[in-house]
């Protein structure tokens, strides 16, 4: 037995017991004639105590041996600590070693094993099973642990059933690029690692399963960010005989339980907003509503004047910054600078001040008077030590400049609060969005994702205005989860690959199983699938996944610490029949 207890379990309860610990050298203390060693494993800290009048010599001098991270196992008796550390869970105690073992000597690491570390984020990735040793890294994949146990709890208590579906799948065209595996039994041919289980989770909708969860990897070969990884979990659901408030219900439910059981917070139901008033009115789809700065259009107030710049603009659009009217002109300088960043892409940017006397003062006052200023204050909701902050241009790009600026201003004014949770959901997405380089339409989910029975009409005729059965839930301005109500019949079906550009010999060489399956007898149905590692960090306070992903990738998609992706074998070439062309 390598131990009798973890090293985070022992208490003042046990003083006089003889135990057996095992774990890692935090660290050592030598005064002389006395050692004392911190050893750590995953549960705790407990200390240890090498004393030269009570203990034996060949033991005593083990002791100086030891290094930082070496891996021991030690026998002795608990006994109270003079020091007491309230810090600790073990703080009352300490070990009185009588026997040492070495298990494993240790080089000196690359960097501190602290929750406070010296290590950059480089070396930390390259020496990742070190990092897992550091209780911040250590405490996160915990919290996923947590996370996901909850989810299949509440889950399998709605009745749903786990089951997986394959990982070596058909490539598709739609969604982003596929990862592809090379088949040797099949010369030629490849497969592809699923984007999402979303056929075969329909399938089984078919097959009558009629609740359906996986916690599922899944694979794109994308650019990368913080949030995003090319292999990244998610929490993959589907109902049969359901209609879209059912399926809101059911996961508005796990995430309040989640909440609940996870952070102690109760959540009141969830606010709804429709796709087109987040855009209207926060400039994206995933509106952080923990905070106001609600836009105020200011055509009608603005462009009324000879300042040609509102005059030619599509649109002018303010928020109101609240408290910032004391806002020192370096300050206001370096906004202006943020926004023009190529990231944002701003010409420029005009704001109002405030004042407590009730008085504006503006970049513009040469073109505009206190009234002029009085209406933008009230298209915005501005009061009086407030700061108006306006950009104009085109609609689309100068909704997300302005999303843009109002995040960052919540965040240089404290307003992201990170145990703060304001969920909501976002209804009534397009169908389909444009592309015009292609002059295509694409679909805004999936091709697989329901029309609005009464919207079907304008498929034919303004097929921008669709709008999809598909919803998102949003939480902190993170979009953690999406669904829809799926098409369930095949001449629907057809219809929608039709209007995506496909031709009939291509719809049925891509998806003829599912529209085949169609014919069986397809119950209605919809679901949805959260991001597991976003929702993680988000639920644990943050918004970048890598601290809850026990081995990420970097933002080149490199696994740095085995040196993924490599070159591979010519043999291995050879027989997966694949000639390189990398000219």
């Amino acid at each position: 037995m390598y131990r009798s207890h973890t090293c985070g379990e022992l208490s003042a309860k046990n003083i006089g017991n003889e135990v057996t610990l095992a774990g890692w050298v935090q660290k050592s203390r030598d005064k002389g004639f006395m050692n004392w060693v911190d050893l750590r494993d995953r549960y705790g800290i407990t200390q240890l105590v090498f004393d030269e009048s009570r203990t034996e010599k060949t033991v005593f001098e083990k002791a100086k041996t030891l290094g930082r991270e070496f891996v021991i196992q030690i026998k002795g008796t608990v006994i109270e600590r003079e020091s007491k550390n309230p810090n600790m869970a073990t703080g009352e105690i300490e070990i009185l070693v009588t026997e040492l073992n070495i298990l494993n000597a240790a080089i000196t690491p690359p960097f501190t094993i602290e929750d406070e570390t010296d290590g950059g984020e480089d070396i930390r990735m390259k020496y990742r099973y070190l990092d897992i040793r550091r209780n911040p890294v250590k405490n996160s994949l915990l919290f996923r642990h947590q996370v996901a146990m909850e989810v299949r709890k509440y889950l399998s208590e709605q009745g749903f059933c786990e089951v997986e579906t394959p990982y070596l799948i058909k490539s598709t065209p739609e969604g982003a690029r596929d990862f592809v595996v090379p088949s040797r039994m099949n010369p030629g041919q490849f497969y592809a690692l699923p984007q999402s289980p979303q056929t075969f989770k329909q399938l089984l909708m078919v097959g009558g399963m009629d609740k359906y969860f996986q916690i599922v990897k899944c694979f794109r070969d994308e650019d990368l960010r913080a949030d995003r990884q090319p292999e990244f979990t998610q929490i993959d659901c589907e109902m049969a005989f359901v209609e879209q408030e059912d399926i809101l219900n059911v996961f508005e439910g796990l995430t309040r339980h989640l909440l609940k059981e996870l952070k102690g917070i109760e959540v009141d139901k969830f606010p709804r907003m429709t796709y087109e008033h987040a855009m209207k009115t926060y400039g994206n789809d995933k509106p952080d509503i923990r905070f106001g700065m609600e836009f105020g259009e200011l055509n009608a107030v603005a462009q009324h004047k000879d300042f040609g710049v509102f005059n030619s603009a599509e649109l002018v659009v303010g928020i109101a910054a609240s408290g910032c009217g004391e806002m020192t002109r370096k300050e206001i300088d370096a906004l202006i600078d943020w926004v023009k960043r190529p990231q944002i892409g701003a010409s420029g940017m005009v704001y109002v001040k405030c004042n407590e006397d009730g008085s504006y003062k503006s970049s513009v006052d040469k073109f505009y008077d206190q009234d002029d200023l009085k209406k933008w204050a009230e298209a915005t909701g501005a009061k009086s030590g407030d700061m108006i902050f306006v950009l104009s241009g085109g609609a689309d790009k100068t909704r997300t400049q302005l999303s843009a600026l109002r995040m960052e201003l919540a965040t240089r004014l404290g307003l992201r609060k990170p145990h703060e949770f304001a969920p909501l959901w976002v209804v009534d997405f397009p169908l389909l969005e444009k592309d015009e380089e292609s002059n295509r339409w694409h679909a805004m989910h999936h091709p697989f994702t329901s029309p609005k029975p009464e919207d079907m009409k304008l498929l034919e005729t303004d097929p921008g205005k669709v709008r999809a059965n598909a919803y998102d839930m949003v939480l902190n301005g993170n979009e953690i989860g999406g669904g829809s109500i799926r098409i369930h019949d095949k001449e629907t079906q057809q219809l929608m690959f039709r209007y995506l550009g496909f031709s009939e010999e291509e719809a049925k060489n891509q998806f003829g199983f599912l529209m085949d399956a169609f014919q069986f007898g397809a119950p209605p149905h919809g679901g949805l699938a959260f991001g597991l590692d976003r929702l993680v960090a988000i639920l644990g306070g943050q918004e970048t996944i890598r601290d809850f992903i026990a081995f990420p990738k970097n933002n080149s998609g490199r696994d740095v610490m085995i040196d993924a992706p490599s070159v591979i074998d010519n043999a291995q070439l050879d027989e997966l029949h694949i000639r390189l062309n990398l000219q």
